[in-house]
């Protein structure tokens, strides 16, 4: 992908949008780039807590929005990896503190005063406030997606909305596919859901119970050497996104 700002996005909440923006952040850094992941889910934030950061918080997004703190402060140091860098939403705040100008102003900070190669924006769910702030400074979108009908229409008007903001590198990522229910017909298939939607899938990520337990120990998969279906099904996007001729394979 080109696009240096991000939005990991769906619509719907529960789909695996932290899950995803930390896995792909601590790839992506892995693989050399400087990696900003910044929490836009105001009021409910827990990508800090997905990545283990969460008793390292003391300045957060909203304070550097309303000048409280400077954008060097609030950001967190990922100490597995040198080049992975958090900025959490605030706790306390509700998504009518976001502005979406300034929050573009951030982003615009984070790639050209402070150097990173790519920052990946956390989406909230719904389509309010919280969204479009995410989406303001976007170039690209991962828009991702279960493959079950309420979670692919919810993408559906994401991905309109998006285009009406003229964020035209868009992806899919398909979570938590579980290929015995798809061959039973219990599940949508990644060809159905491509085909609904109009959009090329960057990954596919099979259901993993791994996926769980790293999350409730706060250390992302592709952080911790796993080897399951999931983690190196994130390293293939981050491999992608880089871009990578890395076929891409159902699970």
């Amino acid at each position: 992908m080109k696009a240096r700002a991000i939005v990991v996005t769906s619509g719907k909440g529960g789909v695996g949008k932290t899950t995803t923006t930390a896995n792909l952040g601590a790839a992506l850094a892995k693989l050399g780039e400087k990696v900003a992941v910044v929490d836009v889910d105001v009021g409910l934030r827990n990508l800090d807590v997905v990545m283990g950061l969460e008793g390292r918080v003391v300045f957060d997004l909203v304070d550097v929005l309303e000048g409280r703190a400077r954008l060097r402060q609030a950001l967190i140091r990922d100490k597995r990896v040198e080049n992975l860098f958090l900025l959490p939403a605030s706790q306390t705040k509700d998504k009518e503190a976001l502005d979406p100008e300034r929050f573009k102003e951030v982003v615009r900070a984070l790639l050209e005063e402070e150097g990173f190669d790519r920052v990946l924006i956390d989406s909230p769910a719904g389509i309010e406030k919280g969204f479009q702030t995410a989406a303001a400074p976007a170039e690209g979108a991962l828009v991702v997606v279960n493959p079950e009908v309420s979670s692919v229409r919810d993408a559906d008007r994401i991905i309109g909305l998006l285009e009406a903001r003229e964020v035209r590198e868009n992806f899919l990522v398909i979570n938590r596919l579980r290929p015995r229910m798809v061959a039973r017909g219990d599940m949508l298939s990644v060809e159905d859901v491509v085909e609904i939607l109009g959009l090329k899938p960057i990954g596919i990520i099979p259901e993993d119970e791994q996926v769980i337990v790293s999350t409730n120990r706060g250390e992302p998969l592709t952080l911790n050497g796993s080897n399951s279906p999931a983690a190196q099904a994130y390293n293939n996007i981050a491999r992608r996104v880089c871009g990578e001729d890395v076929p891409l394979m159902d699970p």
